[in-house]
């Protein structure tokens, strides 16, 4: 029986859409544009929401990093403004104290240091750091070379890592893999290139342009006492409040400053940044959603303004049906049924075209700059489940008046109307 009742009312629909061809289609129109529109801001915001975070990622993988400031209050007779210098003892103390923290790295920095090959020469910011630098900052090798290793750290190489845009000035097309170059007149063997990635936040500037060497060596070689910064990551996300008032309380016994004084230790909190511009992005997104539901929105009062036009149209055929035994229910559905089934036309339509636009948008070089930074459009399931619960919320809405108004009709007065 309820097959029987929506092959009627399908019947029914299309009989309505002969009679309102250009109003149905203009309005199946809108709402196609309307579903465009938003789906397309919703996939846009969600391809520079992941291209972001990505390009945070690679800057900083859930790290924080801790450098030395100035104190700004009293401690214990100690007066204010002092120093805080950290050292390797700070991070042995604190790799040995802190069971939260997954990986832990010192950070050497000399800039301006000179690397030099027979066909080109390059200043830049040389570092000294550990293994486990490679996994925090995404510093990732290419296939055929490699990243600082624990026999590096213990013998003191002079062995390099290279960032790729550094690799390709002073190498060319060429492989500099094993290859040698002088930096500050001294000879270092290059071990690896870092594979090209997105970076969007920096750090004493961009990776692909850094020299990075093992902190041992950088130490023999300069004889750094200071280290210029710690680089800490924990093992869960959730215990970074608790492992940054560990670290305060920690290096304030050791260095005898008061744990909440904020200035004494600078703690770049990455994984703060990275829940923050989350939030940011989430928000941005609701934004651009309300912007295409509000096109939808318009899209829905054609709806509305069609199904009004088609009860008033009908007045005598609904009085008819009313007269013979039909219920109220069974009108109310069929003009409600017929306004979703116009939303859902056009929404196909909104659907269908977005997708192959999205596609063809993924022939364009998102991988190279400016596109990099914009990030490729995704149509993500949750992208498609809003855009439904959307059309089927503006359908339901906009066919509701009108079939409540066709639900009302009085059967006597209808059958005189004309």
């Amino acid at each position: 029986m309820k097959m029987t009742f929506r092959w009627f009312y399908i019947q029914e629909f299309f009989r309505d859409l002969k009679t309102q061809k250009n109003r149905a289609f203009l309005t199946a129109f809108a709402i196609a544009w309307g579903t465009l529109a938003v789906v397309l801001l919703l996939a846009f915001g969600e391809g520079f929401k992941i291209q972001t975070a990505k390009g945070l990622a690679n800057a900083g993988n859930r790290i924080m990093i801790i450098y030395g400031g100035q104190t700004t209050k009293t401690y214990r007779g100690l007066p204010e403004g002092r120093n805080i210098r950290l050292t390797v003892t700070d991070e042995q103390l604190l790799k040995e104290s802190l069971p939260e923290i997954g990986l832990i790295s010192v950070q050497y920095g000399h800039w301006n240091a000179q690397l030099t090959t027979p066909k080109a020469s390059v200043v830049t910011f040389l570092v000294g750091v550990e293994p486990s630098f490679e996994t925090m900052r995404r510093m990732y090798p290419i296939k055929g070379s490699r990243f600082l290793n624990r026999p590096d750290m213990q013998n003191r190489r002079r062995v390099v890592f290279l960032g790729d845009e550094i690799a390709g000035e002073l190498f060319g097309q060429e492989n500099p893999v094993g290859k040698s170059l002088m930096i500050n007149h001294i000879p270092f063997t290059v071990i690896g290139i870092m594979l090209k990635k997105l970076q969007t936040s920096m750090n004493n500037g961009p990776d692909s342009r850094r020299a990075v060497i093992p902190a041992s060596t950088f130490r023999a070689i300069y004889g750094n006492r200071y280290v210029r910064q710690i680089v800490v990551r924990p093992r869960k996300m959730s215990d970074d409040v608790m492992l940054k008032k560990q670290i305060r309380t920690l290096l304030g016994q050791r260095h005898r400053f008061d744990p909440t004084d904020s200035n004494a230790l600078w703690i770049w909190d990455f994984i703060k940044q990275e829940q923050t511009t989350h939030k940011i992005f989430v928000g941005i997104q609701i934004f651009l959603g309300l912007i295409g539901g509000l096109t939808l929105l318009v899209a829905g009062v054609g709806v509305a303004n069609i199904m009004f036009v088609i009860v008033k149209e009908r007045t005598h055929e609904i009085g008819i049906k009313k007269a013979v035994g039909a219920r109220k229910s069974h009108i109310l559905s069929q003009f409600i049924f017929e306004s979703l089934l116009i939303t859902a036309l056009g929404g196909f339509a909104g659907l269908l075209f977005s997708w192959l636009f999205v596609k063809a948008m993924g022939l364009l070089p998102f991988d190279k700059p400016p596109l990099q930074y914009l990030g490729e459009p995704r149509l993500s399931l949750t992208t498609m489940l809003i855009t439904v619960f959307i059309l089927g919320t503006i359908g339901l809405l906009a066919g509701l008046l009108p079939a409540r108004q066709a639900a009302q009709v009085n059967p006597v007065e209808s059958l005189r109307y004309e």
